[in-house]
């Protein structure tokens, strides 16, 4: 299986590094809604998230590490990171050489003061709504060709279009830091690193699997946790998009103004109490919410001939089509 992300510009290698973490664990032996497999994908995503804080930036601009940070050694040294207990700590991994950059290690505090209800992204017109802004499509043809696509026009709607163009200004610039000793510090022509992350799956060099979802930082953790799901517990595609969800809150978001929930796991309340009761036994900072709320995937495989897929029934917005 190899999986394809976009580059350093966007939050598309996480999932890769998450990959790599979780490689070292028998998640197969793990039920797909179990907490000890809730707990293994939150803590490694929880590194993989801090080296995204610390290393990513447009590489047209910033060198960054991409090959230390998916290479074995220094995979097999995150791994070790990953205990029994939940952990509260921003571990942005280093690098030989060179100096770990800044990260904002005061998000949690911010997480704690009031926030406009309209910050963030929105990430779906829910019901009665009469707006809307990021959705996800995936396609394979007759031939096989496959996309996997993730527009979204950030959260200032009021974005104009250009006369002679016909395309508005770009919203993405939100996502920079004002600062200019960072990989994702504000600069002219540079790229911000954006939340947008489609993934393709290959099997054996073939073109297997296009599938994403809408969500800021949320589209790499729905993501993962519906692949390995597929791959390690036999799920089938609308399966694996079907079942109990969860998210991370631990690191610093993406959007103003950039609060962070150490510790904070936000779980769809069909795991059920045990599974809630066996994480905060851990130390997890559980928060249960309604049952079909995490999640806004959608996905299209190409598998013996035939072309499936499936989509997510959350806000019955998700459609699969076929001719």
């Amino acid at each position: 299986m190899t999986v394809l992300k976009c580059g350093p510009w966007s939050q598309g290698p996480v999932q890769l590094q998450t990959l790599a973490l979780l490689a070292g664990f028998d998640l197969a032996t793990l039920g797909p809604c179990s907490a000890e497999f809730v707990h293994l994908v939150v803590e490694a995503q929880k590194l993989a998230f801090a080296d995204r804080e610390a290393w990513y930036g447009d590489p047209q601009f910033v060198d960054v590490p991409l090959a230390h940070l998916l290479s074995a050694p220094y995979t097999e040294s995150r791994q070790a990171l990953i205990g029994t207990e939940a952990s509260y700590a921003l571990r942005p991994g280093s690098v030989p050489g060179r100096t770990t950059p800044w990260v904002d290690r005061e998000a949690a505090a911010r997480a704690l003061a009031p926030v406009d209800s309209a910050a963030g992204e929105p990430t779906l017109a829910r019901l009665g709504a009469v707006g809307g802004d990021t959705c996800h499509l995936d396609v394979i043809d007759a031939h096989g060709n496959m996309v996997s696509a993730t527009p979204s026009g950030g959260w200032l709607q009021s974005s104009p279009a250009i006369p002679g163009l016909g395309f508005p200004l770009g919203t993405r610039a939100q996502m920079f830091w004002l600062r200019e000793d960072h990989p994702n510090g504000l600069a002219p022509g540079k790229r911000p690193r954006s939340t947008l992350s489609p993934s393709l799956a290959l099997r054996d060099g073939v073109g297997w699997m296009a599938y994403g979802t809408p969500g800021g930082d949320q589209q790499d953790q729905w993501s993962v946790v519906f692949l390995l799901r597929m791959l390690h517990h036999g799920l089938s595609i609308q399966q694996a998009i079907d079942a109990p969800a969860f998210h991370c809150r631990h690191w610093p978001s993406s959007f103003w103004p950039r609060a962070a929930r150490p510790g904070q796991i936000v779980l769809e309340e069909r795991f059920g109490p045990e599974v809630t009761a066996s994480l905060r036994a851990r130390g997890h900072d559980v928060l249960v919410g309604p049952a079909w709320s995490e999640g806004r995937l959608s996905a299209a495989l190409r598998e013996g001939g035939m072309l499936k897929a499936g989509a997510n029934p959350r806000g019955m917005q998700g459609y699969a089509v076929g001719r």
